[in-house]
């Protein structure tokens, strides 16, 4: 299985990342993209080339995140505080990545699987719908209220008076 090796290697990091920040946890996200790799590796050989393949994979990714979510075992669990290796060198700009993914964590699972496919992979509407199954005006929805529950963010809100610097 060359093929598949060289794509995992290829593409992995980029799977990963993605899987994180929907899960919110570097070990949810490991189990994310594992389960979706185990359902998806049928279908390596029957695809044309590594971008279906890829698109296939994402789309199996997102509907299993949004299956186990649905599940009572994840709801009690809490998103981590760390950010994985591999992150920014600038302070300023890890600091802002952990305060995004923590405003993440507080959307609805929908919302936040629609978010991070628009904004964060920058996939169309019509990408958007069919990964997840629903219409593409429920992805317009979940895209306009999550962006709201941002803008709303206490994670997000500027640091005003207890920020003094010189």
């Amino acid at each position: 299985m060359q093929g598949i090796d060289a794509f995992i290697a290829q593409r992995g990091g980029d799977l990963l990342r993605a899987a994180w920040v929907l899960t919110g946890d570097a070990h949810h996200a490991e189990d994310l993209l594992q389960t979706a790799l185990a359902k998806s590796l049928s279908a390596y050989e029957t695809l044309a080339n590594d971008h279906k393949f890829e698109a296939y994979l994402r789309t199996t990714m997102y509907r299993t995140y949004i299956s186990w979510w649905r599940r009572l075992s994840w709801r009690s669990e809490i998103p981590s505080d760390t950010v994985p290796d591999g992150g920014a060198t600038d302070t300023g700009t890890a600091e802002l990545r952990v305060d995004v993914l923590r405003a993440l964590a507080t959307l609805p699972r929908m919302q936040r699987a629609v978010v991070t496919m628009r904004y964060v992979e920058d996939r169309p509407i019509a990408e958007v719908a069919e990964a997840l199954g629903i219409s593409e005006g429920a992805v317009k929805k979940y895209a306009h209220r999550g962006c709201a529950a941002l803008r709303e963010s206490a994670h997000l809100r500027p640091q005003e008076a207890s920020d003094d610097r010189a």
